[in-house]
């Protein structure tokens, strides 16, 4: 199985720390983690080290379908990147450039097998315009 490679990004109206934040810390995954307005992530846990797991529940709003996302940390660099292998063996590298208080964020995942890449483009990149709504809604930290 050769895997492919599938990139997606946003530029956000926040500086890196903030954007970081957003990105790694549970309360805020809940908050942003899902590709459309019918779905919801009810539970996320974050252990940001290497080799610390992250785990994330989306589900349907209406309870007709769920999945958890697993991972394990294999690479941090603290307001630059991260990569995780997920528990399907693929995985997604994500890095955090910072200019003139903007960050742009970059995701790139091995794609699956069951769903079409344009479909799986779509869906990363739906989620990751909710984080950039969320943390463009929500500057300053609680």
């Amino acid at each position: 199985m050769s895997t492919q490679k599938v990139t997606i990004d946003a530029t956000i109206d926040a500086p890196v720390e903030r954007v970081w934040k957003g990105y790694t810390t549970p309360a805020d995954i809940t908050q942003w983690n899902f590709a459309s307005d019918d779905w919801c992530c009810p539970s996320a846990e974050v252990d940001l080290r290497v080799g610390g797991t992250y785990k994330a529940r989306m589900e349907a709003k209406d309870g007709s379908f769920g999945f958890d996302l697993e991972a394990v940390y294999e690479e941090i660099e603290p307001h630059e990147a991260l990569t995780m292998a997920m528990s399907d063996g693929r995985k997604a590298r994500t890095t955090f450039e910072s200019a003139g208080g903007k960050t742009k964020v970059t995701t790139t995942f091995d794609a699956e097998d069951q769903n079409s890449i344009d479909m799986q483009r779509d869906g990363w990149q739906a989620i990751l315009y909710n984080f950039k709504r969320h943390v463009e809604a929500n500057p300053v930290d609680d």
